[in-house]
């Protein structure tokens, strides 16, 4: 999957999460390289799915995320994980 169809995958889940007040986002396997800013949004989520993706960061956007009780970031490509995650408890 081309990177720019990828990030618009993403945006459409996002989206769609955020409409239905979703608590589970999968976005494994789309070969991302950076995650939308619109994950923000998804304050309700309390499981994250990342996998097998290309990510070397993540946004300081992923802070936003207060209830997340599982987030899966297997089999990509950080190096460092932010302050962000460390808010993340």
């Amino acid at each position: 999957m081309a990177r720019d169809e990828a990030y618009r995958v993403a945006e459409q889940c996002i989206e769609t999460a955020r409409q239905e007040n979703a608590i589970n986002l999968d976005l494994s396997g789309l070969d991302l390289t950076e995650l939308p800013e619109a994950i923000a949004s998804l304050t309700q989520l309390k499981l994250l799915h990342l996998s097998r993706n290309q990510l070397t960061e993540l946004p300081e956007a992923i802070a936003s995320l207060t209830q997340l009780e599982r987030l899966d970031l297997s089999r990509n490509r950080l190096t460092e994980l932010s302050e962000a995650i460390a808010s993340l408890t």
